[in-house]
């Protein structure tokens, strides 16, 4: 009787470090690779009761250890004494820096070649690049070139109020996708004056491990902000952390609502 050989990568034991990576490994069909995650990768996959370790920050060395990982898988930004622990651990670690949309496709498809499912990443990453796509044209049916807002309006896109970080460079890249012109240099520290000079139309709070926790108020009291377009007309909206500051196929949730909220600034009066 033969014996059936394993897939390629379907023996690793995964411990990830960031949501972007489990959202990728739930997305290709990985999951059952996954020894353990961070607790803030039950908003992206469902992840169940794989155990929650930490993250790049603040893991539990120790208990990561003891899942016997084969690779750690991380991202970009990362506590420096945390990364000297979690290789002290003694399985490989790879810290994935997304920057572009490209980089993220990327990603996908390196993830997917690990794992022995590379054909799986492949299809991921082109389902995100037609739905985004699919947004792109959505956006412009809703674009009537009679519309006095046809106009492409002005985006500022925050990942922390203070210091004040401009969300990152892909988030530009589904602003102008779902129609919006970006305004503000992306991934950034940022001053109020910078933020009021560039005059944006809509702002969207997105702040980095809140959930929909972003506070408007923040915005529409700032007083250095009180001329801005969006803070004259409060046009200030808040967006899941997760939707638009974890690069994975859950970015397109992210698009969707940028498109909502642009297709709704252009039909006002």
């Amino acid at each position: 009787m033969a014996l059936r050989k394993s897939r390629p990568g379907a023996n690793l034991r995964i411990v990830s470090l960031a949501p972007s990576v489990t959202s990728i490994l739930w997305a290709i069909g990985a999951q059952r690779r996954l020894a353990g995650v961070t607790k803030w990768c039950a908003d992206v996959a469902p992840v169940g009761r794989l155990p929650r370790v930490g993250d790049c920050w603040s893991a539990d060395a120790a208990a990561i250890a003891r899942l016997r990982p084969t690779l750690l898988i991380g991202s970009v930004p990362f506590k420096t004494e945390m990364l000297t622990r979690l290789l002290e651990i003694g399985a490989p670690l790879l810290a994935l820096n997304p920057r572009s949309l490209a980089d993220v496709y990327a990603d996908i498809h390196l993830l997917g070649r690990l794992t022995g499912l590379a054909a799986a990443g492949e299809r991921v990453v082109r389902k995100m690049q037609r739905d985004l796509q699919q947004i792109a044209v959505r956006v412009k049916q809703h674009s009537p070139a009679a519309s006095p807002r046809a106009a492409r309006p002005r985006v500022y896109c925050e990942a922390w109020p203070h210091p004040r970080i401009s969300s990152p460079p892909w988030v530009s890249e589904l602003v102008e996708i779902a129609g919006g012109e970006p305004v503000v240099s992306a991934g950034q520290k940022v001053t109020d004056e910078q933020v009021a000079a560039a005059q944006p139309d809509i702002i969207v709070l997105a702040w980095a491990a809140t959930g929909a926790k972003s506070d408007p108020r923040r915005a529409l009291e700032n007083p250095a902000w009180q001329e801005v377009p969006a803070v004259r007309n409060r046009r200030v909206l808040v967006v899941r952390d997760e939707l638009l500051n974890t690069p994975s196929p859950v970015l397109v949730r992210g698009a969707r609502e940028l498109r909502r909220a642009i297709v709704a600034f252009r039909l006002q009066p």
